[in-house]
């Protein structure tokens, strides 16, 4: 099976208010492969994810009608497992952190190649099969105190309230689950969830882990610790 053919069934939506560099990105992702959808704003970018389904989402951050930040937000709560890579024009840090905050798996400063759109696209794309794939034998589950953790189906639940996670919250906890009362070493969460390890990965998974503690701070007897520099730590008192 060639390139082609491996990327058949993967579709794409692009949602880009430049209709210049559109055009350009668009005809490139089809002409190697892809099933491209493109929205000029963030409302149409809403509509058609309302509307069909995806593999994949590129957004520009800043749109009219809806920034990308914002159509990411409720993308993510129509489909929490969906990969996200940003646009933007600004090579600051408060944008980069932002956009994890939204859940965006990778995100490329303007100007950029399409070469290299097309590697950040398989590299997710990729990431994401060997997920599903490492996953779908098996459904695992996971006391955490009061909690049940459905590591497969991407659910935590306590009682009869369920709380579904995103792809990425999902892998972190199942990893701090096989560590339980144990050290995770950084490095470690940041190369088994995000594949690498930088600075702005290092911040975004430092959100995540915020995140994890809201979502299990109803049971007092379970916490995640950090050990400053070094990792976290879920502990657990049974």
């Amino acid at each position: 099976m060639n390139e082609g053919e491996e990327k058949n069934k993967v579709k794409i939506l692009f949602v880009e208010d430049d209709p210049n560099l559109s055009m350009v990105l668009k005809n490139y992702l089809e002409m190697i492969g892809y099933e491209v959808d493109h929205g000029k704003d963030g409302e149409e970018g809403l509509s058609l994810f309302k509307s069909n389904s995806y593999d994949i989402a590129i957004l520009d951050i800043m749109m009219p009608k809806k920034d990308g930040l914002t159509l990411a937000s409720e993308i993510k709560e129509i489909q929490a497992s969906i990969p996200i890579i940003f646009l933007t024009a600004k090579n600051q840090k408060e944008d980069k952190l932002e956009g994890f905050k939204q859940g965006c798996d990778d995100y490329i400063t303007k100007p950029f190649s399409t070469e290299e759109l097309n590697l950040r696209v398989k590299a997710i794309l990729k990431r994401c099969k060997n997920m599903e794939m490492s996953s779908t034998p098996v459904i695992e589950k996971y006391n955490i105190g009061k909690f049940l953790f459905d590591s497969t189906n991407l659910v935590l639940t306590l009682d009869e309230d369920e709380k579904r996670l995103t792809r990425k919250e999902a892998s972190l906890l199942k990893l701090l689950c096989e560590n339980k009362n144990e050290l995770l070493a950084r490095e470690v969460a940041l190369e088994t969830v995000w594949g690498e390890n930088d600075y702005f990965i290092g911040r975004s998974m430092d959100v995540f882990i915020a995140k994890l503690r809201k979502y299990l701070k109803a049971d007092p007897n379970v916490k995640i610790t950090n050990v400053h520099g070094i990792g976290f730590k879920l502990e657990i008192e049974e």
